[in-house]
């Protein structure tokens, strides 16, 4: 059983969510609206939330964005909209899944049931983890915090996930596929989205693809995260100039 918001604004068809997902012994309860949706979020705990893209006051696309600036709890979009460069751009913007209308029940029942597999294995995986450290970058699993030298780094849902399986990992190749499996619980997917996640964690670790500190991308490989290495005094940087 599991505690369900569902935001949607067809009565028909929040009806009809409401009383299938109510007979699956599922907790549920429903707004019409992006804004009733935030303030749902912000005061109750839910296991899950069935996000409609097509909400009178704003959509849905930017409902999620406000929505995973508050919480991290699994978000299944449900719309009629099938265009798979909105879903991609969803699936990077924080959604776990997506579903096109019209569906079953059952297939529906089945999302729900493997998002929140995949939501209680990583709260498991991170309680049982210690704090991480590389180098000047330390991550905290179980508080869902990173810091770089004593700052704290503000981190989407997903660049922390990204960043706390690396470290984890520290001077490890890993590959674009297992980074799909393990951090998107995804078996197949797009390796741009993971070069775009790659990009912006790198911009907020201080560094570029073409002068990485941590992320290294071995072309065709994979990508590891490890240390900087410390430059012996009196060395300088490859082109610089010497002092006079």
């Amino acid at each position: 059983m599991a505690s369900v918001l569902v935001v949607e604004d067809d009565q028909f068809v929040r009806s009809a969510l409401i009383r299938h997902l109510a007979d699956a012994s599922h907790t549920v309860r429903s707004v019409g609206t992006a804004l009733e949706a935030l303030r749902e979020v912000a005061h109750i705990r839910f296991d899950v939330v069935i996000l409609d893209l097509g909400l009178p006051d704003l959509d849905g696309a930017e409902a999620l964005k406000m929505l995973r600036g508050i919480t991290d709890v699994p978000v299944i979009i449900a719309t009629a909209r099938d265009d798979e460069t909105e879903i991609v751009r969803l699936l990077n913007d924080g959604a776990d899944d997506y579903l096109t209308k019209p569906f079953s029940v059952e297939h529906l029942s089945a999302r729900i049931a493997a998002v929140l597999r995949r939501s209680r294995l990583t709260t498991g995986d991170a309680a049982s983890q210690t704090v991480l450290r590389v180098g000047g970058l330390t991550v905290d699993p179980l508080r869902r915090q990173a810091e770089l030298d004593g700052v704290r780094l503000d981190l989407t849902r997903r660049e922390f996930d990204l960043l706390a399986f690396l470290a984890g990992r520290p001077g490890v190749v890993v590959s674009r596929k297992e980074l799909l499996t393990e951090v998107w619980h995804q078996s197949y997917g797009d390796d741009q989205t993971i070069d775009v996640h790659l990009s912006w964690l790198r911009r907020k670790l201080g560094e570029t693809a073409a002068r990485p500190r941590y992320l290294h991308t071995l072309r065709g490989v994979g990508v590891k995260l490890e240390p900087p290495v410390t430059e012996p005094a009196g060395t300088q940087p490859p082109g610089a100039e010497p002092a006079r």
